[in-house]
């Protein structure tokens, strides 16, 4: 039986579907905006410091079940050179479509911000910080905040090459064994010295005080 012969108008739509698979093929494949991978990808550099666990630490997060982005915040303090830690956790929370991943116009929805103060430990590369007390709202920026919340509990261990805290969230209500990636995005600021004889000596530039007492800005 003869073979079918192919029109061009044929050949040249093989050849475009052709082209378009081997285009979609080489295309790098974004994740999930809820994976591990994704929240990676949503952080800044890791900023290096003295300190292994203290410092400011970030996550960038989606639920898509929930359409819920969250940002937290950890302000993370060693307890005078314990294992203990102390600190803060801020978050800010918008619901959104899985493409909004930073905060758009007020539009109804809830958009806010609140903050808790949070208590840990340090075991090996283990560690839990976690809210204590009352959570406190510290913004409403959209929407109406009747909500309630429940107090974060983080737990993970420290990727000291990633400069990672690669937590779960726990906090007693939705959130059960949640990942959230944390990056180190800052330093605690170094203790000032308190010593009230320290002498600051003025910069090469300072002019002398006896040069002050002419020229034109002399009184």
């Amino acid at each position: 039986m003869p073979r079918p012969r192919c029109t061009r108008l044929q050949s040249a739509l093989g050849l475009g579907a052709l082209a378009a698979f081997v285009l979609m093929a080489a295309a790098p494949r974004r994740a999930p905006a809820g994976t591990v991978a994704e929240q990676r990808a949503r952080l800044p550099p890791p900023v290096q410091c003295e300190q292994s666990i203290e410092g400011i630490w970030k996550s960038h997060d989606y639920r898509a079940d929930r359409r819920e982005w969250t940002i937290f915040t950890l302000e993370v303090h060693r307890v005078d050179g314990t294992d203990a830690l102390r600190g803060t956790i801020h978050n800010q929370t918008w619901y959104a479509d899985a493409d909004q991943s930073e905060p758009g116009p007020c539009i109804g929805e809830l958009h806010r911000k609140i903050s808790m103060d949070a208590v840990g430990f340090v075991r090996g590369e283990q560690i839990e910080f976690g809210g204590v007390g009352q959570w406190r709202l510290d913004e409403v920026i959209c929407g109406d905040s009747e909500l309630g919340y429940n107090l974060d509990v983080f737990t993970g261990p420290i990727d000291a090459e990633l400069l990672e805290f690669q937590a779960v969230n726990n906090d007693g209500g939705v959130a059960v064994d949640e990942p959230t990636v944390f990056r180190r995005i800052g330093c605690l600021p170094a203790l000032e010295a308190d010593d009230p004889r320290v002498v600051v000596t003025p910069p090469a530039f300072y002019p002398p005080e006896e040069s002050q007492a002419g020229g034109c800005g002399g009184r």
